[in-house]
């Protein structure tokens, strides 16, 4: 460990969403205790989640956030009508004065102060450096992903000679990357379609128009990337290793992953036991019990995350599939999406199969009994996959999942995608297949084989001296000499 002497405070402020703030938090559990004492914490967020994080801790003794304060600098309890620009705007617009004053608190007497922002929220480093103390990005995505928003970037802001990336791809000083990444189209083609259009007032001469809002986050933050001190990414060194060499010729990039809790990883934090916030009330006892009655590799797991919103047909092919399949199962079905399944499927399946409504998913996937991970290929599940060797049959459903499913197969070999129509849709037979040769076909073994492979690197990451703890150290001992 390391960082020993003056105090220094860390202000962590994640994008309000599960899948950004459980990394974020752990990346915060693992600072601390790098930190040996040396390091304050103070998590600034919604007021939504301060109030959930206080009573999952009132409600559950394993939760523990002693390692560090939770404040809230936006109240988002009234901003449920409005649109996905128009809370964003909100959120800018109020947070940014809050997190100014946090920083004002935190600063006084002490010039050791860090700001640790995710990077959909580009205008948190402006509040940093407008305040004069360090501030370092945070990405939730994998390296691949950030790295497929450069052309995009490069096309939005070409003229703008100006710009140190721009000067540097126009030099031709930053080597040409060697991965296969998806084009502008296809990339539109995976943007989700819930957010609206961008409003007729956005500023001039940022980013036109025709991108979509959600995208426009993303190439608005890398605009600034250059400006952070640090560029960190949940991911490790040897998963992305050609990712990861070609971005340092533009940002100062440290992987910093798998950011899971210890005790599935290298079990030198004893109080990090799990992520310490469930998005839904799980039920552990029950999955637990069942899969303790299987074979080891005998279960295809299926989860979809918190979010994703599948339809009626889809489901339903999904149902037909796990009927068909020789393997049994464990389906994560959210309660609201619950009335979606077939009819009698929960007891014409009892025998074979278990439908729950949440378990969590660290548990599932450490589970010997398990043998294969339909996902929706969210970079976290991709990671936790990884983490425990679990193979995987990918059906992204929008955006960085698309990518997440071409790496998942192509470059780290640990599963297949599945065939999808032209509108996203993957048949019974599809499914079937794949699940097939995950488990029992020709490519299984070579599978299993990469995955195991997989596994013992993602834990040499983590571990005394691997990529991401000598990355940690560096961070630290960084901000204590600064």
């Amino acid at each position: 460990m390391t960082g020993k002497g003056r105090t220094m405070e860390v202000i962590m402020m994640p994008f309000h969403h599960q899948g950004h703030l459980t990394p974020m938090l752990q990346f915060a559990k693992r600072f601390a205790w790098k930190g040996a004492g040396s390091i304050r914490i103070t998590l600034a967020t919604t007021l939504s989640t301060a109030q959930n994080m206080t009573n999952s801790k009132n409600n559950n003794n394993n939760n523990d956030y002693d390692f560090l304060t939770v404040e809230s600098i936006y109240d988002d309890t009234d901003d449920s009508q409005l649109k996905f620009m128009g809370r964003m705007g909100k959120f800018k617009s109020e947070a940014s004065l809050q997190l100014g004053r946090l920083i004002t608190t935190k600063s006084i007497d002490n010039n050791k102060c860090m700001l640790v922002y995710d990077a959909y929220l580009p205008w948190a480093l402006d509040v940093g450096k407008d305040h004069n103390i360090q501030a370092a990005a945070f990405f939730v995505q994998a390296c691949a992903y950030m790295a497929s928003f450069y052309p995009m970037f490069l096309e939005e802001f070409g003229s703008d000679d100006q710009h140190p990336v721009v000067a540097a791809a126009k030099a031709e000083s930053v080597p040409s990357l060697s991965v296969e990444l998806p084009s502008r189209e296809e990339m539109e083609r995976y943007a989700p379609k819930c957010a609206q259009s961008p409003s007729s007032d956005d500023k001039p001469n940022t980013v036109k128009k025709s991108l979509h809002p959600v995208y426009r986050m993303v190439v608005s933050s890398i605009t600034t990337l250059h400006l952070a001190d640090f560029v960190l990414i949940n991911s490790f060194d040897h998963l992305e290793h050609q990712v990861v060499k070609w971005m340092t010729n533009l940002w100062r990039v440290r992987t910093v992953g798998p950011l899971l809790p210890s005790s599935y990883l290298d079990k030198r934090i004893k109080s990090d036991v799990d992520y310490g916030i469930n998005p839904y009330k799980p039920n552990n006892e029950a999955c637990m019990n069942w899969l303790n009655t299987k074979q080891a590799a005998s279960v295809v797991y299926v989860s979809f995350g918190s979010v994703a919103n599948l339809s009626v047909e889809q489901i339903a092919e999904i149902a037909k599939a796990l009927k068909k399949i020789p393997s049994s199962f464990l389906w994560i079905v959210r309660e609201a999406e619950q009335e979606k399944l077939p009819e009698d499927f929960i007891t014409e399946t009892s025998e074979k199969g278990l439908v729950m409504s949440w378990c969590t998913q660290l548990d599932v996937l450490a589970h010997e009994a398990v043998g294969c991970f339909i996902t929706h290929c969210g970079w976290n599940s991709i990671i936790e996959a990884t983490n425990f060797g679990v193979p995987m049959l990918g059906m992204p459903q929008f955006m960085d999942q698309f990518l997440d499913a071409h790496f998942m197969e192509k470059v780290w070999g640990v599963g297949i995608r599945a065939k999808a129509d032209e509108k996203n849709f993957v048949t019974c037979d599809e499914i079937k297949c794949g699940v097939n040769e995950i488990m029992y076909g020709d490519k299984a073994n070579m599978i299993k084989e990469n995955a195991a492979k997989w596994k013992d690197l993602a834990k040499e990451a983590v571990g005394e001296g691997g990529s991401s703890d000598k990355n940690i150290d560096e961070i630290i001992n960084w901000l204590a000499s600064s």
